[in-house]
């Protein structure tokens, strides 16, 4: 069985009403983390930088805005299937992105013949690994 979903779109780092420029964004779904997918952008210049968000979210965000803390995911026009802006914050810094929604529908589609919506909890391991991290923490917030 395939384990993960990946794919590359390239999206529109938006730096001012003025400036914009393209980059690729490296989309990544894994069953060993069902309700996660993970965005690696590639700045010109810098090493690359990897945010980790709900799948649920990301879905939400295609259609009505979404998103209440560092992840802000919207669509620019509601009323259709259009653009969607990605804004990603780090205390008062803030970046935003545009890319167009059917990459992002295509990948979500991907995701879901690999791990339905709403059926991760289906998948053993996962549990497994969740019990398994939470140990972990909080042994070491025990021991610190």
């Amino acid at each position: 069985m395939r384990e993960s979903v990946q794919a590359e779109v390239l999206m529109s780092f938006l730096v001012s009403q003025e400036l914009s420029f393209r980059i690729p964004v490296e989309l990544h779904y894994e069953t060993s983390d069902p309700y996660a997918v993970r965005m690696t952008f590639h700045l010109p210049g810098d090493a690359p930088v990897t945010w980790a968000f709900g799948r649920e979210l990301l879905l939400d965000g295609i259609n009505a805005p979404s998103g209440d803390g560092d992840v802000h995911i919207a669509p620019t026009r509601p009323e259709a299937l259009s653009d969607v802006h990605i804004r990603l914050r780090v205390g008062s810094d803030s970046a935003l992105f545009r890319v167009g929604a059917p990459p992002l529908v295509a990948f979500l589609d991907r995701t879901d013949r690999l791990v339905p919506l709403g059926q991760e909890l289906a998948l053993g391991d996962f549990e497994v690994s969740l019990e398994e991290a939470l140990g972990r923490i909080l042994a070491e917030e025990n021991a610190g």
